[in-house]
Order: structure tokens, then C-alpha cells, then sequence
């Protein structure tokens, strides 16, 4: 029996794809790096939390790991919005420490581009 290298098979490895993690990632860059790019007003605090303001006021987000009102409630993220529309009521949308911050801009992404129309 010839037991050669080129006779015997190849060890393959798993090819594991490359995907985001889908646990929260403690970082707020994804979402500041969007809003700065937008021209939002951004705002640190000495805590390490951070606020923000959308150009024309109706939009506010902030990132609070240091809060500890935001902790006791389980959430590290905060949108709040005001409709144009005299009608429609404010909102608030609420994201816990193990939401990935790509998944907290994906969200502003959607929701810029809808109140830029």
C-alpha cells in the first residue's frame, strides 16, 4: 500500500463565515459615526454617556451606558421622535445593552432616510 503524500486526502478545514456577532458589542461607533455623518448635533458627558440631535430638533438619540435610570430599566440606547405632523403622538424606542450597536444604526438608518423623504 502506497502511502505517499500526494495519495492521501487533504485535511480540510470548516470554512466558518465571517458574520457580526449578534450579541450587543458595548461599542456606540457604528451610530455616532452615522449621525456625524448626517451633521447631528453630538454631545458627551464627563459619565461616558453621550446625546444627540437631529439637525432639525424632532429626533433624539442617546447612548447611555453610564445611566444608571437607563440600566435599572435594562436599555443602554434611546431614540426619542417627534412627527412633524401636528396630529401624531412622540415616540420612544428603547434598545438593551445586548442589541448590537449595527443593528441601533441599521434602525436610525431607516428611520433618517424615511423622515428625509
Amino acid at each position: 500500500m502506497d502511502t505517499t503524500a500526494s495519495n492521501l486526502p487533504a485535511l480540510l478545514s470548516p470554512v466558518v463565515a465571517q458574520h457580526p456577532s449578534l450579541a450587543g458589542d458595548g461599542s456606540a461607533e457604528p451610530v455616532l459615526s452615522l449621525l456625524s455623518e448626517r451633521g447631528w448635533a453630538i454631545v458627551d458627558t464627563p459619565q461616558a454617556n453621550v446625546h444627540c440631535t437631529s439637525p432639525d430638533g424632532r429626533i433624539y438619540v442617546g447612548w447611555l451606558p453610564e445611566d444608571t435610570a437607563a440600566w435599572m430599566r435594562g436599555i443602554v440606547w434611546t431614540v426619542r421622535a417627534t412627527p412633524a405632523e401636528d396630529d401624531a403622538e412622540p415616540w420612544v424606542q428603547e434598545f438593551g445593552p445586548d442589541v448590537p450597536s449595527r443593528a441601533v444604526a441599521a434602525f436610525l438608518e431607516a428611520l433618517i432616510s424615511h423622515v428625509d423623504r
